[in-house]
């Protein structure tokens, strides 16, 4: 299984996917730490004790034990075997299943099922940091996380008069899932991908169900006002909301 973790983990960062799991900060060492750890896995392999299995025999100076005793001594080692087989057969399982979700399932990002469990909304209001100023600056630079902060922190639709923000996310359904908000969401990892909390921004878009799936990629352009529907704090106003593809890197930092 420790072998089966080290190609996992090299493959990923070959192959540029490891960042589906942890921060970037993080490639360099990971890649490394799995490299010797495969090196120290192979050698405990290859300095293992070898075991001789006599479970059926005896030495010279056994041959005359009592017939009763034999019999006892003969039950005890088939109960060893069938332990030991079981045994072995388990460990095949587990290792079996770990090739199979490691190597054979292809990598992939966390859902939009994730998101409501962890809860956009929640964590999106919770986000730490100071958002970036709307004077002088050029919106097309503001990332879902600058976007998210913003309208948390600046309540006022008269301050994002002229300002576009155009976002890139999956569809994560709304708290209580309405017909006609969803969120355009991503996740911020700081470690990896156990430590991923849901971010995103609210979009008001009735109907949006007929057009769009959880889990959908899309780029949303628009304007900030207050949510038509009633409820609380700012949403984006579409001027467009059309599908994409997942981009190369989905997580956010």
């Amino acid at each position: 299984m420790t072998l089966v973790g080290v190609v996992a983990t090299v493959w990923l960062a070959l192959t540029g996917q490891l960042g589906l799991y942890i921060h970037p900060r993080y490639f360099e060492f990971t890649a490394i730490m799995a490299v010797i750890g495969g090196v120290f896995a192979l050698a405990a392999l290859a300095l293992a004790p070898r075991g001789i299995d006599d479970a059926h025999g005896h030495g010279d100076g056994h041959v005359e034990h009592e017939h009763d005793h034999d019999h006892e001594t003969d039950a005890s080692s088939e109960t060893s075997i069938a332990r030991r087989t079981l045994g072995a057969i388990a460990a095949l399982v587990i290792v079996a299943a770990s090739i199979v979700a490691l190597l054979v399932f292809p990598p992939a990002t966390l859902t939009a099922q994730t998101a409501v469990q962890r809860d956009v909304d929640r964590t999106s209001a919770d986000l730490a940091g100071d958002a970036p100023s709307l004077t002088g600056a050029d919106p097309s630079t503001f990332t879902i996380k600058d976007w998210a902060l913003l309208i948390r922190q600046v309540d006022d639709p008269a301050a994002f008069d002229g300002q576009t923000a155009t976002l890139t996310g999956f569809v994560a359904p709304a708290p209580g899932d309405p017909d006609d908000t969803f969120y355009v969401a991503r996740f911020k990892v700081t470690c990896c991908a156990v430590d991923a909390q849901p971010i995103g921004v609210p979009v008001h878009l009735p109907g949006w169900k007929d057009r769009f799936v959880a889990d959908d990629w899309v780029d949303a352009t628009g304007g900030f006002a207050r949510d038509p529907s009633g409820g609380d704090g700012l949403v984006l106003v579409p001027d467009s909301v059309e599908p994409t593809d997942e981009p190369e890197q989905p997580y956010v930092y």
